[in-house]
């Protein structure tokens, strides 16, 4: 008669064959491995380090046009005035943004303040191209 072999159940099969206080042990190590990195001194400076942006800059990009106009409003109460940034494609949802605060959601209460064109170079050889770039300020009147 051929033998049957024995299934391990699914408790069998993850068991740790280390102890519990083995396992605290290597968890602690590893927790204090990454404190003795952060002490020494960072050379590299990231790039969001160089590129600190204000709060009340919004860059418009892909997402529908109210949810750039709630937060614009929602910044104009806590600053006198927020900047609108968008390039390329995203220019005309730019400025659909600043028409809907300022005429519909203000009631009367923003303006534009100002409103900059400019232009980027993105890439660099022969992958370098020009984008359009706009800059709208909305402030309270």
């Amino acid at each position: 008669m051929p033998r049957k072999s024995a299934k391990k159940t699914n408790s069998e099969k993850t068991k740790d064959p280390k102890p519990i206080k083995e396992q605290a042990k290597e968890n602690e190590e590893k927790k204090e491995a990454p404190v003795q990195q952060q002490s020494e001194p960072q050379k590299q400076v990231t790039e969001e380090q160089r590129r600190s942006v204000p709060p009340n800059h919004i860059f418009v990009g892909k997402k529908p046009v109210m949810g750039y106009a709630l937060s614009a409003v929602m910044q104009l109460t806590q600053y006198d005035t927020v900047v609108l940034r968008a390039r390329g494609r995203a220019i005309s949802t730019a400025v659909d943004v600043a028409q809907v605060v300022i005429r519909r959601l203000g009631n009367g209460q923003f303006e534009s303040k100002s409103i900059t064109i400019g232009t980027e170079t993105i890439g660099e050889g022969a992958e370098a191209r020009n984008v359009s770039t706009i800059e709208i300020v909305i402030g309270k009147k």
